[in-house]
């Protein structure tokens, strides 16, 4: 689980690395400020959301945040869709970011309800 952790730590930087570049760009050529701001809050937030949760202190509070981390998740795809649908980004700039942001969804999806039911009561 370990190497779990750390592969996606890697995967949520690379993300955010990602975000920053395409913030930068918005900004300096397109001249676009306010929803650039917008992704690079959420997109950024992903990964910083995963590292409060590795180091949570009980499994709830990391499903809290890993909860937070889905959501950013899923707020950034909008802000992509929304960036390409105003033709601010072009399709290529889209789907290589949006590619990723999809797999982050699914692998913190995936977690999310792995731990849900690990902390479902015995009974149930």
């Amino acid at each position: 689980m370990e190497d779990f952790g750390k592969f996606l730590r890697i995967k949520c930087m690379d993300f955010s690395i990602d975000v920053v570049n395409l913030y930068r760009h918005l900004t300096e050529d397109v001249k676009e400020y306010v929803l650039s701001k917008q992704i690079l809050r959420s997109g950024t937030s992903i990964g910083a959301n995963l590292v409060e949760a590795q180091n949570a202190v009980s499994d709830k509070e990391f499903l809290s945040k890993i909860f937070i981390s889905l959501k950013e998740t899923a707020e950034t795809e909008y802000w992509l869709e929304l960036l390409y649908k105003t033709n601010l980004i072009t399709k290529q700039e889209y789907d290589q970011i949006m590619t990723n942001c999809k797999e982050l969804y699914r692998l913190f999806n995936s977690i999310t309800q792995t731990t849900k039911n690990k902390l479902k009561p015995k009974n149930q």
